[in-house]
């Protein structure tokens, strides 16, 4: 088979991505007011990527000249196109669900199936553009270097501005739906989305710049790694021959068209549960990758061992998409309890949220640790005929099945926001209570399938991470590591610290910008005459700017941490010290990303069963109190949780690229000791 297919695949990513946008245009985008409302969004996602890109701008060139010198100017140039592409594919998914949000509102007049139709459409855009430009990038910068090490320059930058893009946006994100929040609904008594609180266009713009390109930019980065790790590690572990290259590359082509045929089979019936259709489509998708693994495993290798180990990974994605609905989903009984448990306040809405986020990272843990057993024995064999570099070859693998639909990932995902949105401007516009109640149904599965992208990028992580330290290791020649070093305990401990470091960061940058927007909003209630009664227009710009503003200030000292961090480490304390540290890091920033997310997403789910009529209903005790449960969870589900997953595999992805300079010059610090 020939490498060629894979660019080619990624080509035709490219151009269904552009059919669809096509399609989406040609929708009606309602009346006036309506426009008037999405150009509002529109404007305001657009300003601040670029505004955040100028700004990401000096990181990309310092970094650029930092590879050039001291590895190679071939790795700096993938460093470009990498940070380019992912920049790219937030552009493109943004253009488009800025669009998609109010031609599913006018489409909800008309029917269900039409206005999921178009939400699931606007989601796949970006979808295809994760997808197809990173497969691209990495296809034709292989074909091009015919050298794996240099095509990790192409994951360092997706990563890069992965870290920046999910931080920034997170921020953005919160601080907006914070302000609206308990300024709006809790001390206004206004309902969410109400056209006269100043934070409800920004908190419409964040839904974009957060759970959009913030999601994008993160599987974007998720995808290339896994790719690039199985490339490496292929590339060392058949030398004579080039399968362990040709078959991540075809299997992730494979991948693309089974998410464009998976695509096409979401679809409903008019009063049937969309939550459904979503599912159908990331089945189908699955299903044929499963299928096309097994017959490209025999052709390549000429057994089996490759189709399981990607089964394993495969599998387990689903498996943690269903555990993240489990403990998410007003559906089941987690999210019940905490509503229940809001009846006696706050307080127990806190207990119960937590204990939710706790219980949840068991299961995915389990499986995910199952999935790396069976692809590691699979490939690697047993006993003295054992091949360790098989073994961690069969995990890279495992990470790129559970990524290989990442088109219908990030497109279900994706599809939460605009239908969010879509909410947002059909209660602004004060369309019919009919055309509200597709729209909550639309953004009610949204939430669902918000949280689980979170935990298929949180899984996916986690093996992703895992499969590029193996080929860190690789890279170093580190065999094992001894854990009675201390400076290797001293790796693992800072490496373990710094999810927390981080994480404390991100909610601190949400509750200084929150801060801000809420004395704003508070402010324009008080000095705008006849705002309350909607007789007066609120400034909407200028909430726009204190998000736009925190976000981009709050985003640096994240993003350099986690380059610089490795960096100092490696050259101080030296290869083993590092491998420490990406290992600590890799085990508690999972378990706090699964946390955080699900135990974000619950509380939120809870206060969204409440206003259905449990419990009080809206404006009730229970619900003031699942108000505020809402209102912690919005920065750990949609901030420092997610921000986890980019921080590990930026983190080892650094290590990777600059493992020769660690080679050279690593153990300053032990050097001098001695």
């Amino acid at each position: 088979m020939n490498i060629i297919l894979a660019p080619i695949a990624g080509i035709i990513a490219l151009l269904f991505a552009f059919y669809l946008s096509n399609k989406i245009s040609k929708a009606d985008p309602g009346n006036e007011r309506m426009r008037e409302i999405s150009s509002y969004i529109h404007e305001g996602a657009m300003a601040f990527l670029t505004r955040e890109y100028k700004a990401l701008s000096v990181f990309i060139i310092v970094v650029y000249i930092v590879l050039g010198f001291f590895i190679n100017w071939l790795t700096a140039i993938c460093f470009i196109f990498g940070a380019l592409f992912s920049i790219l594919a937030g552009f493109f998914g943004m253009q488009v669900a800025t669009k998609a949000n109010v031609r599913t509102a006018n489409a909800a007049r008309t029917g269900q199936n039409k206005a999921l139709e178009i939400a699931f459409s606007g989601g796949a855009v970006m979808g295809m553009s994760v997808v197809g430009l990173g497969l691209l990038g990495v296809g034709l910068f292989y074909i091009l270097f015919k050298d794996a090490n240099i095509v990790t320059g192409f994951g360092l930058g997706a990563s890069s501005i992965a870290l920046f893009a999910r931080v920034g946006g997170g921020i953005y994100t919160k601080a907006a739906d914070v302000g609206a929040d308990l300024v709006g609904k809790v001390e206004a008594g206004i309902p969410e989305d109400d056209p006269r609180n100043p934070a409800v266009i920004a908190d419409n713009v964040g839904d974009n710049v957060g759970d959009v390109a913030g999601m994008g930019a993160d599987l974007f980065e998720s995808y290339v790694g896994s790719i690039i790790s199985a490339l490496t590690l292929g590339a060392v572990l058949f030398k004579d021959n080039n399968s362990g290259i040709i078959f991540p590359l075809i299997l992730a082509a494979v991948g693309i068209i089974a998410s464009i045929i998976g695509s096409m089979f979401v679809k409903g019936d008019e009063n049937s549960n969309p939550q459904k259709a979503l599912k159908n489509g990331t089945y189908v998708s699955s299903i044929l990758v499963i299928i096309a693994s097994g017959i490209l495993s025999r052709m390549i290798f000429g057994d089996f061992r490759a189709f399981f180990a990607i089964t394993a990974g495969l599998v387990v994605g689903v498996l943690i998409g269903q555990f993240t609905e489990m403990y998410t989903s007003a559906d089941f009984n987690h999210v019940k309890k905490i509503a229940k448990q809001s009846e006696t306040g706050p307080a127990t809405t806190i207990i119960s949220g937590l204990a939710v986020g706790m219980y949840s990272a068991v299961l995915p843990v389990v499986f995910i640790a199952i999935a790396m057993i069976l692809a590691f024995f699979i490939m690697g064999g047993y006993g003295e005929a054992q091949n360790v570099l098989a073994g961690l070859y069969g995990i890279s693998l495992a990470a790129l099945g559970m990524l290989s639909t990442t088109g219908m990932t990030v497109a279900v995902d994706a599809y939460g926001p605009i239908a969010d949105n879509a909410g947002g401007i059909a209660e602004m516009a004060e369309l019919p209570k009919d055309v509200r109640k597709i729209t909550d149904t639309l953004d009610s599965v949204g939430n669902t399938t918000a949280a689980i992208g979170k935990g298929f990028a949180i899984g996916s992580a986690a093996l992703t991470a895992l499969a590029l330290f193996a080929s860190y290791s690789q890279a170093v020649q580190l065999k094992a590591i001894d854990l009675l070093n201390p400076l290797t305990l001293v790796g693992l401990l800072v490496g373990g610290v710094l999810p927390y470091f981080f994480g404390a960061l991100a909610m601190e940058a949400v509750g200084k910008a929150a801060n801000h927007m809420i004395e704003e909003v508070r402010r324009q209630f008080k000095s705008i005459p006849g705002l309350l009664e909607g007789k007066a227009k609120p400034d909407y710009k200028t909430c726009v700017d204190i998000s736009t503003a925190a976000a981009l200030k709050e985003m640096v000292l994240p993003g350099v941490l986690a380059v610089v961090v490795p960096l100092l480490v490696g050259l101080l304390l030296g290869t083993e010290a590092l491998g420490g540290l990406i290992a600590g890091s890799l085990v508690s920033g999972v378990l706090v990303a699964i946390l955080m997310a699900n135990a974000g997403g619950a509380w939120d789910n809870a206060k969204k069963y409440i206003e259905t009529g449990e419990h009080g209903g809206k404006g009730s005790f229970a619900h003031k109190a699942a108000v505020v449960g809402d209102t912690v969870g919005d920065p750990f589900k949609d901030t420092a949780g997610p921000a986890m997953n980019i921080l590990i595999k930026l983190m080892t992805i650094v290590s990777l690229v600059f493992a020769p300079l660690f080679l050279k010059y690593g153990g300053i610090l032990l050097n001098l000791i001695k």
